[in-house]
């Protein structure tokens, strides 16, 4: 999945709506390089594949019976059954961890 993708997946579970992505222009500086956002109707979706702090809100719409799921996808992404290691995961590997245990990741296609 690219990570436009996996930030649309996640706020759409997460109940966010009309969520699309949006060309933006960052005008601070003449000359920057476009940047791409991604909006809803509620503002502009978080950066969940580098915000921790995005991602524990997202792990708050997981139903109680899936947490064992989440956590032993985890466990796979990070390499490690070492509770420690799992605490530590990125953003990026919560990410996909999320979206493995609510069935919505996609593998890249070739």
């Amino acid at each position: 999945m690219t990570p436009e993708a996996q930030r649309i997946a996640i706020a759409e579970a997460c109940g966010w709506t009309n969520v699309a992505p949006r060309i933006v222009k960052n005008v601070k500086h003449q000359g920057d390089d476009i940047t791409v956002g991604i909006w809803s109707d509620n503002g502009w979706i978080p950066d969940y594949l580098n915000d921790l702090n995005a991602m524990h809100e997202a792990e708050k719409v997981l139903p109680a019976g899936q947490w064992d799921r989440y956590a032993q996808w985890l466990r796979e992404l990070t390499s490690s059954n070492r509770r420690f290691l799992i605490a530590r995961a990125t953003a990026s590997q919560r990410a996909e961890a999320f979206l493995r245990t609510i069935g919505k990741w996609e593998e890249a296609k070739p």
